[in-house]
């Protein structure tokens, strides 16, 4: 009977073993859900091509103010967040070159036709690849960072500190908001990526502004609210009372367009 005991603990041991092996190898499958296709260029964008640290190539769209508009002299660089690609975020940066902004909005590796796999180095690579292009125009620059991009555009931001910073739905950091959605696993030492925000936020200089829903049912309300407390240079918190992390009004709403203007200031 004990050796019967023993037998199963081992082999119990054993597959939990094999499952924390096949989690860590596989987990950036759980981190990140891109769109691969090359989506069509929408209208009132240019196709233009980043090129990263590594020499990867990187398909973007750059959109400007449409003609009668008054351009105001400032940049926006969209980080989108962990799915979809860029076609998910020209609504946006539509309604951002009403206002007289210029936007890119970008793709990672891996995503919207873009050769390699992300990851949090990678995404840095290619977060600076884009900062670069735009930097060329020697325009101020905001960064907005949607989600799992806002912890690029945080870590950007320290790197390459802009004229503003917006997070829109920020997590604390990839472990905390790992475990709201997967708390049967050891979340935080299988990590490979990191991602922290609110570790960094207290280091940007840039006003900050945040922008969260409060029944987001992907990154807590209060993660997003800890982000806020965190940082250094708080200019502004737009709390959408009821809404979820992919709602219309936190992609392209009044209130998320407002705060962006706000930031961008004038010229």
């Amino acid at each position: 009977m004990g050796r019967m005991m023993v037998r199963s603990a081992v082999a119990v041991l054993i597959a939990l073993i094999l499952i924390l092996i096949f989690v860590w190898a596989g987990q950036r499958r759980l981190i990140y859900f891109p769109d691969r296709a090359t989506p069509p260029v929408p209208a009132g964008a240019r196709e233009i091509t980043l090129r990263a640290a590594d020499g990867l190539r990187l398909g973007a769209w750059l959109f400007t103010p449409p003609s009668g508009t008054p351009d105001e002299g400032v940049s926006v660089l969209v980080l989108p967040g962990n799915a979809g690609n860029r076609a998910g975020r020209a609504p946006l940066a539509t309604a951002l070159t009403r206002l007289g902004l210029t936007v890119l909005a970008v793709d990672y590796r891996g995503y919207g036709g873009n050769d390699g796999s992300p990851s949090e180095h990678g995404l840095a690579q290619d977060a600076d690849a884009a900062r670069a292009y735009l930097a060329q125009s020697g325009r101020p620059i905001v960064y907005y960072g949607e989600s799992l991009g806002a912890a690029v555009a945080t870590a950007l931001a320290i790197r390459h500190p802009p004229a503003g910073l917006l997070l829109r739905s920020p997590f604390t950091d990839l472990a905390a908001a790992g475990r709201t959605h997967y708390p049967f696993l050891p979340v935080g030492p299988l990590l490979r990526d990191r991602f922290p925000v609110r570790s960094l936020i207290s280091r940007v200089a840039a006003p900050t502004a945040v922008v969260y829903g409060t029944a987001d049912q992907v990154v807590p309300p209060q993660q997003s609210r800890a982000v806020a407390d965190a940082a250094g240079n708080l200019a502004q918190v737009v709390v959408v009372d009821g809404a979820d992390h992919n709602d219309p009004i936190l992609l392209d709403g009044a209130p998320l367009i407002a705060a962006v203007k706000e930031l961008a200031g004038p010229a």
